[in-house]
């Protein structure tokens, strides 16, 4: 029985540290406030789009960026097709892009193809002042290219990120707590990180950038985490990432076990991975610098996923309501209170549709389903590869 306590003891113990970030970042979140440029220069834009075997969405990812509300002598689009075996190539070029075709079977990877056009197609990008990146299969809104131009007329700006919304909330409970969890993860963590620390996520999906950040990196990280470990590349350098919550491109959410199960596996187990390699060298810079932005990106990048962490809250709760009394309980009670407060302040900060707040009762089914898959995940070989999710619209690989 002791041995229990002591288990059910350090377990709360832990848990009050990522409990703790998450109430402060939330409250740090509702004191936001974009930062942008007073005057919009409309910057010219290169919207560079990595993609594999994307025949059936690029054309609309396209289209998406010549409707967006911006002069179009502003902006060019240049897609990646990346080692495909389908017509992307053919379409994105029918569609009005100027395209890029890779075919490398040894360094494959959505890092790899983003590195190789900005060091080896300079001359194509460099009349361009920013470069954005987005995903071959979302839809930007009309503002999008306004936006980011706003945010990064400003000289203290180097690098933006969009916020990243769903775009089939209402097509079934995956969807839609995939909705509830954009809020959270891609606004309040967001913008509660830049008022604690001064600095956001990239979120390898509406990332846009100065166009000499991305003439002197390339891109030099080649993880399945590429975005967030570029992210502590450019803070290590004192590069910071600004946030940018008007900037909206939205992606179809899958539906379906099989599907959402591939996506969350590179998602998740990814940034597991990322926590092994960088929890030291941000301790290290800590240590050696005193700046406290370093503790709060490892903060940000140590706190486990909601699902996750609900999972351990519950086990901690009915450990402590089993052998503890007293403060411990009330200590195992404000876990709760803290969560609750964080979930639905997402959901308030981004004015969730009210398909996404009724889905959240699928909640529990949600993270039953999650736990086969961090079970996987402990047994599972990791892998680098650059595998597209279906998409119920497409059908696809």
């Amino acid at each position: 029985m002791i041995i229990f306590q002591l288990i059910v003891l350090s377990l709360l113990i832990i848990l009050v540290f990522p409990s703790g970030y998450l109430l402060l970042c939330t409250i740090a979140a509702y004191l936001f406030r974009k930062e942008a440029s007073k005057e919009n220069q409309f910057l010219k834009i290169g919207v560079l789009i990595p993609a594999h075997n994307e025949e059936k969405g690029i054309v609309h990812t396209i289209e998406g960026i010549l409707a967006c509300d911006y002069p179009a002598n502003r902006s060019e689009v240049y897609v990646i097709a990346d080692n495909c075996s389908d017509r992307t190539a053919e379409k994105a070029r029918e569609a009005g892009a100027l395209v890029f075709e890779r075919f490398d079977n040894v360094n494959r990877g959505k890092g790899q193809a983003l590195d190789w056009f900005l060091k080896n197609h300079l001359e194509i990008y460099r009349h361009t002042e920013v470069i954005t990146i987005i995903d071959a299969d979302v839809s930007p809104d009309q503002n999008f290219l306004r936006e980011i131009s706003a945010s990064l007329s400003n000289p203290n700006i180097r690098a933006v990120q969009a916020f990243n919304s769903v775009s089939n909330p209402d097509a079934g409970w995956r969807p839609a707590l995939s909705d509830a969890a954009f809020n959270i993860f891609c606004h309040l963590r967001m913008a509660g990180s830049i008022k604690l620390s001064g600095t956001a996520v990239l979120k390898g999906n509406g990332m846009a950038f100065k166009t000499d950040v991305l003439k002197h990196y390339g891109w030099p990280c080649h993880s399945v985490v590429e975005d967030m470990e570029f992210t502590l590349r450019l803070l290590e350098d004192g590069i910071t990432v600004n946030y940018n919550p008007d900037a909206v491109i939205r992606s179809e959410m899958v539906t379906s076990g099989k599907s959402a199960t591939s996506q969350r596996n590179r998602w998740e187990g990814g940034r597991f991975m990322l926590v092994k390699k960088m929890t030291l060298p941000l301790i290290t810079l800590f240590a050696n610098t005193g700046n406290t932005r370093y503790l709060y990106a490892l903060a940000e990048l140590a706190t486990p996923p909601l699902s996750l962490l609900v999972m351990l809250i519950s086990l901690a709760t009915a450990g402590a309501f089993m052998v503890l009394k007293g403060a411990w309980l009330y200590l195992a009670t404000s876990f709760w209170l803290i969560l609750v407060f964080y979930v639905i302040s997402g959901q308030i900060q981004r004015r969730a549709p009210l398909s996404t707040w009724l889905y959240l009762a699928a909640a529990p089914l949600y993270i039953l389903w999650k736990i086969p898959l961090y079970a996987a995940m402990i047994v599972r070989k990791k892998s680098t590869d650059w595998v597209r999710t279906t998409r119920e619209s497409s059908g696809q690989q």
